[in-house]
């Protein structure tokens, strides 16, 4: 007659591993997804006439990051370091160029009468664009948008757009707004 081996006692490793599970998942430290802030555009009034809800061509500039990660702003190639003074030229329009976004006088509540761009920024890029070059891209236009908005916060409240309390900030952000439009990416590699 063999000698029975004794069995090991093996009720507790469950509560040892449901507890070790527990102390791992308090301690660890997920990473929050971070997106890109966007609003989307008013839903028209159905009884709007069509011709009023068209864009005047004047008033769009299209940004496209081809799948090579070349820019093009407008008709111009350029450098994406170039391309936050392209944008804050074409939506300020200080010269008032005819080929140059409209502005339209807008009654700002709590503060008045102000010249509004109506500037349209329309982003297209390629499935086959780089996230790195897109980011960069989206970097730039957000980084003129916040520009001006400083530029309109000091000669009016006399500090930067941050710096403004809630009501002034509202102010800045309908004077300047941030009409980013994106399309979906196209396959250009297949036409």
């Amino acid at each position: 007659m063999g000698k029975k081996t004794p069995e090991i006692n093996s009720s507790s490793t469950a509560d040892m591993a449901f507890l070790l599970l527990c102390f791992f998942m308090m301690t660890t430290t997920m990473d929050q997804d971070k997106g890109l802030q966007r609003r989307l555009p008013p839903m028209p009034d159905p009884n709007q006439k069509a011709q009023d809800q068209k864009v005047n061509r004047r008033n769009i500039i299209v940004v496209k990051i081809n799948s090579a990660d070349r820019l093009l702003a407008g008709t111009e190639p350029m450098h994406v370091s170039q391309l936050k003074d392209k944008i804050k030229e074409f939506l300020s329009n200080p010269a008032d160029d005819p080929n140059l976004p409209e502005k339209e006088e807008k009654e700002i509540e709590g503060f008045g009468p102000c010249m509004v761009s109506k500037g349209v920024i329309s982003l297209q890029n390629d499935r086959g664009t780089s996230y790195q070059a897109y980011i960069a891209v989206q970097n730039e236009l957000v980084k003129a948008v916040n520009e001006l908005r400083d530029e309109f916060a000091i000669a009016n409240f006399g500090k930067l757009y941050i710096k403004c309390n809630e009501d002034e900030q509202k102010v800045v952000r309908e004077a300047v707004p941030q009409n980013i439009s994106e399309a979906e990416p196209k396959d250009v590699s297949k036409k």
